[in-house]
This record gives structure tokens, C-alpha cells and sequence, in this order.
């Protein structure tokens, strides 16, 4: 049985500035940097504290000046650790020397994507759902796209998150200025309709005692649960947002790690064309953490309150605020989508959701109860009784691993540590090891 305790540089640069009088001045307190006229964003005010990611960064990197020689582990924040296969980087590297080439030279391309690349995933990832290749919009990454689509939809629409959920949905409503302040007695924003995702209802809302909407996000396979929404839940959620005339965006970064009959999209589910969007991404399918290639798919059907199509709107913002992911990019997608490129990519995909296994079965014969890590790249642990960031702080201190503390999903993550299969095999087999030298 588990057992553990609870835990309750360079100097800034210095500017050199023109020479002003002082009374049209205003310097900081520190001395450092002059105040211009430009009044600070309000909603950026309305943050809490540094992004979880970051923050976690900064903990590691404090944890290793404090222990120079550890031997630390990563599970924490989800990037992939195993090399692209050959076969996908090759195709880059070739596209690469051919810019160096007269005849292979291009530059600008279509910012909605290569319509190749668009063609490729409408037919290889959707297969026989009536997804147009006119409908894909090809980006740099997932998160890009959750940003845009804020932009979209502006200030005045009400939203939906889950709770556990992934932070970005939140931060970026907060800074679209769709929510009130955060309010330190429930960790919630006044504004944001949180939907409980717990055990009890199987990780997913319980759509007859939730309030109306404009926008909901869900996340399937979910990060950070690890839960993958069954289809009879995707299609009472459909019914839900076609019966109050919402909008679904519909997160499926994680559909390649689907074991089970769950969808891997929302448009498997009949009447979604007419109220969902959904964002994608190469970055845990193909490893493209880096090389960052990701799509969104916006159907014609769907339609604001004044009967315009969304997917124009869309495409004036993606127009307006990209120019397109990068071409070397595009051609490494299009290498993951050939029948052997995908077989490549699945492979890594199993390695991962074999690490899964074998870090959801250390805490499992821990006595702890554990979710996920089947058709998701990540184990949801709880600590009963216990404050997520202790468990991480005190794991940290004691194993040199590094996890996320639940808490930072929202405030139906607390008592939990999000876990990543995201490591070489050795390191995943001895971060079992130092978990069961302290929780046994």
C-alpha cells in the first residue's frame, strides 16, 4: 500500500534609453524599464500565476541546481521522447534540399495547407465520414489552433470546459475576455461553466443537470484523465448541443491511441457536422512536438445565429493571422499518412501505450486507484486525502520524477498526479522501480 507524507541568475538587461525629461517619465521601482502610455491588458491581469507547464518547468530546473547529480525523470509534461521514423524525416529532409534547388524552390503556400496534406487526411483519418478536404484547415499545432478559434468566437460567448481539463481552453478564454476574475475560495472563473468529470459519471458531464452554453470543449481521449468518451456519451452530447444550439470544439489530439471501439471523432457521431469543430495534431500521433503540424476541420454546415457560415470567418483568421505551416512540415505529414509511414507512427504509438501499461500497473499494485493509459498516453492517480502539488513536490524530492499535480487541470484534479508515458523504456522501468522503493 502507498505511503507518503504531506508536504505543507542573470541580472535583467538594461536598457538604454533616449534622453527625456524627467516629468514625462514614469520609471518602475526597481529602476529598470520606463512605463510607456499603453495601459496593460485587463484580462491578462485576470491570469493566475505562470502557465502550468512553465511552472513545472521551473521547478525542475530549481530541483536539479538543488541536486546536481540526481538522475531525474520526466513524466510530466507530455512531450515525446522517441526518434521520428526514418521514413517521415527523410521525406523533410528531401523537401529541405529541394528549396535549395531553382526547380524545387517554393515559398508562400496556401494558408489553409497543402492541399495534397488535406486531401491525405480527409481520406486516411476520416475514411469513409463525409469530411471535404476543403473543410481542413493544416496548422502548426493543436494549441495554435484553440487560440485562433478563441478569436473567432470572440468576447461575448459563454463556455464550457471540463473539469479536470486541459488548461489551455481556460487561459485562452481568459485572455479572449470571455470570463469574470478567478475566484481563490472555488479555483474557478466567474463565467466559465466547469463540468464535473469524475469517476462516479465515468469521466464524462452529466448533460441533464448542465447549464446551456454557447461553446463547450471536450477532449477525447481526454488530457488529463486519460478517458476516452464512449459513443452513446458523444451522442447524447451531439443532442445536447444540436437541442441548444451550441458549438462542440472537439479536441481529438489523442485518437491515435484508441484501443477500444471509442470514437476518434466527433463527426462519427450523426447531426455533428451541423454543431462541432474539431482540432487535431501530428504532435503525439507522429512525434511532431517539435516539427509542430497539426488541423482543424470546420464543416459547411455549421452556422452562427445569423445563418453565416462558420468556416468563413475561420478562414479570414486563419488568413489573417497565419501564413501557413511550414512546407517541410507538411511534407513530413504527408510521409506519416502513406501506408507505411503509418505503420512507422503506430509503431512508436505502441511503445508508448506499453509504457502506459506498465506505469498504470506500478500504481495499481500500489494499491492506488489509477484511470487512463489505455486508449490515452497518460495515468490519472489519486492521492485520497492529499494536495496534488504535495504529491508532486514530495515524488520530486524523494524519486527525482517529475509528474503534474492534478490541480493544475482545474479544481476537479486535486487529490490526483497526471503521469506521462512519454520516456525511453528504461527510464519508464526505473521510474517503477523508485515508485514502488517509496509508495510500498
Amino acid at each position: 500500500m502507498y505511503k507518503l507524507s504531506t508536504f505543507s541568475s542573470m541580472p535583467p538587461a538594461i536598457f538604454l534609453q533616449p534622453r527625456m525629461s524627467h516629468a514625462s517619465l514614469k520609471v518602475q521601482e526597481d529602476g529598470i524599464g520606463v512605463c510607456t502610455r499603453v495601459t496593460r491588458n485587463l484580462n491578462m491581469e485576470k491570469l493566475r500565476n505562470g502557465y502550468l507547464f512553465p511552472e513545472i518547468a521551473m521547478r525542475e530546473l530549481e530541483h536539479m541546481k538543488k541536486y546536481p547529480n540526481a538522475k531525474v525523470i520526466s513524466l510530466g509534461i507530455g512531450d515525446t521522447t522517441e526518434p521520428i521514423p526514418d521514413i517521415v524525416t527523410s521525406s523533410m529532409a528531401n523537401h529541405a534540399r529541394r528549396l535549395s534547388t531553382v526547380e524545387g524552390y517554393r515559398g508562400y503556400g496556401a494558408e489553409q495547407g497543402n492541399k495534397a496534406l488535406r486531401k491525405a487526411i480527409a481520406e486516411t483519418l476520416y475514411g469513409d465520414l463525409p469530411i471535404k478536404d476543403t473543410e481542413i484547415f493544416v496548422s502548426d499545432g493543436s494549441q495554435c489552433d484553440i487560440s485562433r478559434l478563441q478569436l473567432l468566437l470572440g468576447s461575448n460567448v459563454t463556455i464550457a470546459v471540463q473539469d479536470p481539463t486541459f488548461p489551455a481552453y481556460i487561459d485562452s478564454s481568459v485572455i479572449i475576455g470571455q470570463t469574470g476574475d478567478f475566484q481563490d475560495e472555488t479555483g474557478k472563473y466567474q463565467n466559465i461553466k466547469y463540468l464535473p468529470c469524475r469517476p462516479q459519471n465515468n469521466f464524462f458531464p452529466d448533460l441533464t443537470t448542465t447549464a446551456t452554453t454557447d461553446v463547450i470543449f471536450i477532449c477525447s481521449p481526454n488530457n488529463p484523465t486519460g478517458h476516452a468518451a464512449s459513443r452513446k456519451q458523444l451522442e447524447q452530447l451531439v443532442e445536447f448541443a444540436r437541442a441548444n444550439r451550441s458549438i462542440i470544439i472537439f479536441d481529438s489530439a489523442y485518437a491515435a491511441y484508441v484501443t477500444d471501439e471509442s470514437p476518434r471523432s466527433i463527426f462519427e457521431i450523426p447531426g455533428a457536422r451541423e454543431v462541432a469543430i474539431e482540432i487535431s495534431s501530428f504532435s503525439k500521433f507522429a512525434g511532431f512536438t517539435g516539427v509542430r503540424l497539426g488541423w482543424t476541420v470546420v464543416p459547411d454546415e455549421l452556422l452562427f445565429s445569423n445563418g453565416f457560415p462558420v468556416i468563413k470567418d475561420f478562414n479570414r483568421i486563419v488568413c489573417t493571422c497565419f501564413n501557413g505551416a511550414s512546407s517541410v512540415a507538411q511534407a513530413g505529414g504527408l510521409a506519416c499518412l502513406s501506408s507505411d509511414g503509418l505503420m512507422a507512427v503506430q509503431s512508436v504509438v505502441d511503445y508508448y501505450k506499453e509504457n502506459a501499461k506498465i506505469l498504470g500497473d506500478t500504481f495499481t499494485s500500489l494499491g492506488l486507484d489509477v484511470y487512463g493509459g489505455i486508449n490515452a498516453p497518460y495515468a490519472w492517480v489519486r492521492f485520497p486525502g492529499m494536495k496534488s502539488w504535495d504529491v508532486f513536490t514530495e515524488l520530486l524530492e524523494k524519486t527525482h520524477i517529475i509528474t503534474v499535480p492534478g490541480c493544475g487541470f482545474g479544481p476537479g484534479g486535486e487529490e490526483h498526479i497526471r503521469v506521462s508515458a512519454f520516456g525511453h523504456r528504461e527510464c519508464i522501468l526505473e521510474a517503477s522501480r523508485r515508485l514502488k522503493s517509496l509508495l510500498s
